[in-house]
C-alpha cells in the first residue's frame, strides 16, 4: 500500500475538540509529565508499553473534568466560554491517542494489541458521551444560533459551524434510545477495527517463501541480496519490497503464482485470522449507524461532508475514468500476451494476474530500454531523502538539520525543520524499512499536532514518515525503486502539510478527506524533473550524476502500464464505494461474491487484473479511516495535476511565487471549505484534463467546424501581423 495518512479515526471520532500542546505535569508516568526533551518530542527512551493504559485512564478523567467545567458555567454560552473551551479541551488525551496510534502502526506487539482491544472501545464510549451530551449541545446551539450577530470573525463562525455540524453527525439530536444504540455500534466498530488490523499484520507476517540459491539465479543481484538469510537460503515475504521484485523478475511461474495468491488471499483463508466475518459485521453496523443518523447509506454519511458532496458525484468521476483505464489495460495486455505465448505454448495456458508484473517489465525493457536495475543504483535512500530536502528548499526555502532526540526504534532518525528565515518550524522523524511489528504501506502522521497554546504561542509539530522500503544491501545501501522514490516524495508532502499548518483553532486543523492527498500527490510531480534529479540521483558507487539518456527513458516511460495502475486503483475505490452504498444488510452476506460481482460482472474488469486491495486486507477502509473514501486519491489527483499545471504555466516548475501561493493553501487547514481554498489558489475550477494526460488516457476531441473557423481566423491574423512587421 502506498501513502496512508494516519487519520486515527477510531480514536478521534468526534467534534475535533483536541489540542496538541505537551501533557501537563504529573509524577511518574512519562506520558503524564511535561515532555522535557529537545523540541518537545516524545520521551521514547522512558515510555514503556505499561504506561499507556493508566495514561489513557487519567487523560479521560481530566477531559471529563474539562467538559464538566464548561457545563458548570452559569453564564450565557458564548464563543469564549463554550466553543473556545471545548476546542481546547482534551489536549492530554489527544496527545496520548496520537502517539499510541502511531506506535500501534509502527511498533506493534502482543501487549500493544491487548491494550488496543481494551482501550479502543472505552475511548469510543468516552467521545460518544461528550458528543451526545445534551446539555453541552444546547450550549453549542446557543452560540450557533447567534453566530452571525455577536461580533465573531469569519474563522470563529467557521469553527462554530463545524462544531455544531460535527455534533449532529455524531448523534447529538438523537433520542436517548438511539444515542445508546449508536454508542454500542461505535464501540463494536472500534473493536472490529483493531481485530481486522491485527489479523492482517499476523497473516502478512505468517507467509515466507524459502528458496535455495539455484531457485533465485534468475533474479537481479540486488533482489537476491535483499532476500538472503543464509549461505544457501533466500526468503521472500508478502511485504511489497520483497513481493514486487519477485513478481517482476522471477521466471518461475509456479512460484510467482504461489506468492501472489498468498498475498491476494490474506485474511481469506477461513482460519483464525480470517476477516470476512469482521467485514460483514462492519458493513451491517455501518448501515445501521448511517440510517440512525438519517442517511440512506454509510457512503452518503461519509461523502456528504467531503468536497465531492455525494456518492453520485464520486461515481461520475470514477466510472468515466475506469472505463477508459480498462480499455487501456486491454491494449497493454495484448502486448504482453504476444510475449507470453512465446513462452507458453499449451492450449490451456492463459495469462494470469501473477504474470502481469513479469511481462510488463519485459515490455518496458523492449519499448523503452529501461529496467529497475539500470535506475535503482541512482536512487540510494539517503540521496533520495536529500532530494526531497532540496525540493523543499527550492520551493519554500526550508532547511533540514539532523538532531539527536529520543527515538522509538534504532532505525528511525529525526531532523529539525527550519523555515526560510531560519526559525524553527518543526521536527520530522523517518522510519524507512519493514519489520514484523510494522503495518504494511507508507504513511505520515504526527506525535504532536501543530497549533497554538492558550497564550498564543505556536505549537510546532512533530511529524513522522513511516515506510516499508527495500532494506540496505550487503554494502549497507538501500536502493529504491521508481515507485519507492515517488512514495517518499508523496509522504513528504503530507509532512509539509503538517509543518505549514497555521490555524488559530484545533477544530479548523483538519481538511476534507478528498483534499488530504493533494499536498502529498503534488510533490510526486517534481520527483523526476531533470533539474531536481541532477541534485540527488547520484550513483551509489561512484557518485556520478544520472545521465540525460536515463532521464529521457524515465520520462518516456512515465505513462507505461498506466492502464493497469489506474484500473487496479479505481477497482478498489469502486468496491469501497459499492459496499458502503448498501442500504440493507442481508444475513449470509458473501464478501468475496460481492467483490467479484462489483468488478467483473457489473463493470467488465478483465480477470488478469486484481483490485489493488481485496476486501479482506483492505485496511484503508476497515482499519484506516478511508471507509467510503478510497476515492480520495483520485479526486485529489484531479487537484494535484491541475495545481502542478499552475507551476508549468509560469515557465518554471520551481516558481517561488506559485510555491508561496500553494503554501498559503496548505497552511489554511479548514478555515474555509477545500474547493473555495483551491479556487483562491488556482483562480478557476480544477480541470480533469491534466490528470487524463498524465495517465495516458486523454483523447484529443475531434475539432468542430467552429474550431476550424477559429483556427483559420487566428492563422490569418498571425500572417497579417508578420506582414506588418
Amino acid at each position: 500500500m502506498k501513502r496512508i495518512v494516519v487519520l486515527l479515526s477510531l480514536i478521534m471520532v468526534t467534534l475535533n475538540i483536541t489540542s496538541c500542546s505537551s501533557p501537563v505535569a504529573d509524577t511518574s508516568n512519562p506520558l503524564l509529565t511535561e515532555w522535557d526533551t529537545p523540541f518537545g518530542v516524545p520521551p521514547f527512551d522512558r515510555i514503556e508499553t505499561k504506561h499507556y493504559k493508566p495514561a489513557f485512564e487519567e487523560a479521560m478523567k481530566r477531559h471529563n473534568s474539562e467538559i464538566e467545567a464548561i457545563l458548570a458555567n452559569a453564564e450565557e454560552p458564548t464563543f469564549e466560554n463554550t466553543i473556545l473551551e471545548l476546542d481546547r479541551s482534551g489536549e492530554l488525551l489527544a496527545t496520548i491517542s496520537e502517539l499510541f496510534g502511531m506506535m500501534c502502526a509502527a511498533m506493534n506487539d502482543e501487549d500493544m494489541t491487548k491494550i488496543q482491544e481494551k482501550v479502543m472501545p472505552r475511548l469510543s464510549a468516552h467521545y460518544d458521551a461528550i458528543s451526545m451530551n445534551e446539555a453541552l449541545f444546547k450550549r453549542i446551539k446557543v452560540v450557533y444560533d447567534k453566530r452571525n450577530s455577536c461580533g465573531l470573525n469569519a474563522e470563529q463562525i467557521r469553527l462554530v459551524e463545524k462544531m455544531f455540524d460535527s455534533a449532529k453527525r455524531q448523534g447529538a439530536l438523537l433520542d436517548a434510545d438511539k444515542k445508546q444504540r449508536l454508542m454500542e455500534i461505535n464501540e463494536e466498530l472500534s473493536l472490529l477495527t483493531v481485530r481486522f488490523d491485527n489479523n492482517l499484520l499476523a497473516e502478512t507476517n505468517d507467509f515466507k517463501l524459502e528458496l535455495a540459491a539455484n531457485e533465485v539465479n534468475d533474479l537481479p543481484k540486488a533482489v537476491r541480496e535483499a532476500a538472503k538469510v543464509g549461505d544457501n537460503k533466500y526468503v521472500f515475504t508478502l511485504h511489497k519490497p520483497s513481493l514486487l521484485p519477485f513478481l517482476t523478475h522471477s521466471r518461475n511461474r509456479e512460484l510467482r503464482e504461489q506468492i501472489y495468491k498468498a498475498y491476494l488471499n490474506r485474511c481469506n483463508n477461513d482460519n483464525d485470522h480470517d476477516n470476512k466475518a469482521i467485514i460483514a459485521d462492519m458493513v451491517r453496523l455501518r448501515i445501521e449507524k448511517a440510517q440512525l443518523l438519517g442517511y440512506d447509506s454509510y457512503a452518503d454519511y461519509v461523502v456528504s461532508e467531503q468536497m465531492a458532496g455525494s456518492p453520485k458525484a464520486v461515481y461520475a468521476l470514477l466510472e468515466d475514468i475506469f472505463a477508459q483505464a480498462v480499455e487501456k489495460a486491454k491494449e497493454e495486455l495484448a502486448e504482453m500476451e504476444v510475449m507470453f505465448k512465446r513462452d507458453h505454448h499449451g492450449a490451456n495456458d492463459k495469462f494470469e494476474s501473477w504474470d502481469w508484473w513479469y511481462y510488463a517489465e519485459k515490455v518496458r525493457k523492449q519499448k523503452y530500454n529501461l529496467n529497475e536495475e539500470m535506475i535503482s543504483p541512482y536512487f540510494a535512500l539517503d540521496n533520495v531523502r536529500q532530494g526531497v530536502f532540496n525540493l523543499a528548499n527550492r520551493l519554500y526555502g526550508l532547511t533540514f538539520r539532523p538532531v539527536v532526540v529520543p527515538q522509538y526504534h534504532k532505525e528511525s532518525s529525526a531532523y529539525e525543520v527550519m523555515d526560510g528565515d531560519g526559525s524553527h518550524l518543526g521536527v520530522l522523524y523517518f522510519d524507512f524499512h519493514p519489520r514484523a511489528s510494522k503495518s504494511q504501506g507508507a504513511w505520515c502522521g504526527y506525535f504532536r499536532r501543530p497549533g497554538y497554546d492558550r497564550e498564543g504561542n505556536r505549537i510546532h509539530p512533530v511529524a513522522s514518515i513511516v515506510c516499508n522500503f527495500t532494506r540496505p544491501n550487503e554494502q549497507g545501501v538501500a536502493l529504491l525503486s521508481i515507485d519507492e522514490v515517488s512514495t517518499l516524495f508523496h509522504e513528504f508532502g503530507h509532512a509539509l502539510h503538517f509543518l505549514f499548518s497555521d490555524v488559530p483553532y484545533n477544530g479548523l486543523l483538519d481538511v476534507e478527506g478528498d483534499f488530504v492527498e493533494l499536498p502529498s500527490q503534488i510533490m510526486e510531480n517534481w520527483a523526476f524533473e531533470e533539474e531536481l534529479l541532477k541534485t540527488y540521483a547520484l550513483h551509489h558507487r561512484n557518485n556520478t550524476t544520472i545521465n540525460k539518456s536515463l532521464i529521457e527513458k524515465i520520462h518516456n516511460s512515465a505513462q507505461f502500464n498506466q492502464g493497469f495502475a489506474t484500473t487496479e486503483l479505481l477497482a478498489a475505490a469502486l468496491v469501497d464505494l459499492d459496499i458502503h452504498s448498501l442500504t440493507k444488510y442481508e444475513e449470509g452476506f458473501d464478501v468475496m461474491a460481492f467483490e467479484k460481482s462489483a468488478l467483473y460482472t457489473k463493470r467488465g474488469m478483465i480477470t488478469e487484473i486484481e483490485p489493488r486491495y481485496r476486501l479482506p486486507y483492505f485496511a484503508h477502509i476497515f482499519a484506516g479511516g478511508y471507509s467510503s473514501g478510497y476515492y480520495f486519491y483520485t479526486w485529489a489527483e484531479v487537484l494535484d495535476k491541475d495545481a502542478f499545471a499552475a507551476f508549468v504555466e509560469t515557465g518554471d516548475v520551481f516558481d517561488r511565487r506559485t510555491a508561496q501561493a500553494l503554501r498559503k493553501l496548505l497552511s489554511s487547514g479548514g478555515k474555509k471549505d477545500g474547493m473555495t481554498l483551491y479556487r483562491e489558489f488556482r483562480g478557476a475550477e480544477p480541470s480533469r484534463t491534466p490528470l487524463l494526460k498524465a495517465r495516458g488516457l486523454w483523447v484529443e476531441p475531434e475539432p468542430t467546424p467552429e474550431d476550424a473557423e477559429a483556427a483559420m481566423a487566428e492563422a490569418a491574423l498571425n500572417v497579417q501581423s508578420a506582414l506588418n512587421q
